[in-house]
């Protein structure tokens, strides 16, 4: 009997960086948190991550039940509070904000940081030279970013309501036969004959939980090493993936 098979994908910067990603792309007012659409949409993901068999970290797990915990707290009735017993009552979602403010503090300065490094490499101190004859005509897609691995878990999710595959996944005992970097090439072959980009969910043409797990992780490896590109114009749009000609 072969060994259940278990990823673990390090990309994932944690829970409070998925909860920014969807209070993002929600245009969600970050000081006034729909509690009940958050967690909703939070629990979707998670349970998409364990379709995939991913190994979720436990702090995932714990911000996944503080959710529940705040949901639960503001569906109860509050008490009828005389104005001598008049006391500052704190909103249960106080603590949630204030350390996802901090967290966005951090990492739209991380982000600076990196921004200025980029800017940093090109300076250079030797005289002005003529680059025209380098100037490529060819425009390239940049994704600058805007597709992230919760875009790509969040593109993965509509994929299973879209072709509506029965759950559990095909169950039967099957032997790991693709490798990852064989599944690599393979995707790669894809896209290099598609002029115009391929749809996301065009990589995913088997209903097989390994094959889905191993065609995810592919596409992660070939984005890490700047083989690929993707593109989103729009929250929720369509994920087109090109060939980087850069």
């Amino acid at each position: 009997m072969t060994e259940v098979y278990k990823v673990k994908i390090d990309a994932f910067e944690g829970p409070l960086d998925l909860l920014l990603h969807l209070i993002n792309s929600y245009e969600i007012d970050i000081y006034d948190i729909p509690v009940a659409q958050i967690t909703e949409q939070y629990m979707l993901y998670i349970h998409t991550m364990q379709q995939l068999e991913l190994d979720i970290a436990s702090e995932y797990l714990v911000m996944a039940a503080t959710l529940l915990a705040i949901k639960s707290q503001m569906l109860l009735p509050n008490p009828e509070i005389e104005e001598d017993d008049l006391e500052y009552e704190e909103d249960p979602r106080e603590d949630l904000v204030r350390r996802l403010v901090e967290y966005r503090k951090y990492k739209e300065a991380a982000q600076s940081l990196k921004d200025r490094e980029l800017e940093a490499n090109h300076i250079y101190t030797r005289p002005p030279i003529d680059l025209s004859r380098f100037k490529s005509t060819e425009i390239v897609v940049e994704n600058n970013g805007e597709v992230t691995i919760f875009d790509l878990i969040g593109s993965l999710q509509k994929l299973f309501q879209r072709k509506k595959w029965e759950q559990p996944l095909e169950t039967r005992v099957h032997r790991q036969e693709i490798p990852i970097q064989e599944r690599m090439e393979q995707i790669m072959k894809q896209i290099r004959h598609a002029q115009d980009g391929i749809r996301f969910d065009q990589l995913f043409p088997e209903p097989i939980r390994s094959h889905i797990v191993v065609s995810f992780l592919a596409i992660l490896e070939l984005m890490k090493k700047r083989e690929i590109i993707c593109k989103q114009d729009d929250n929720f749009s369509e994920i087109y993936i090109f060939q980087n000609e850069g």
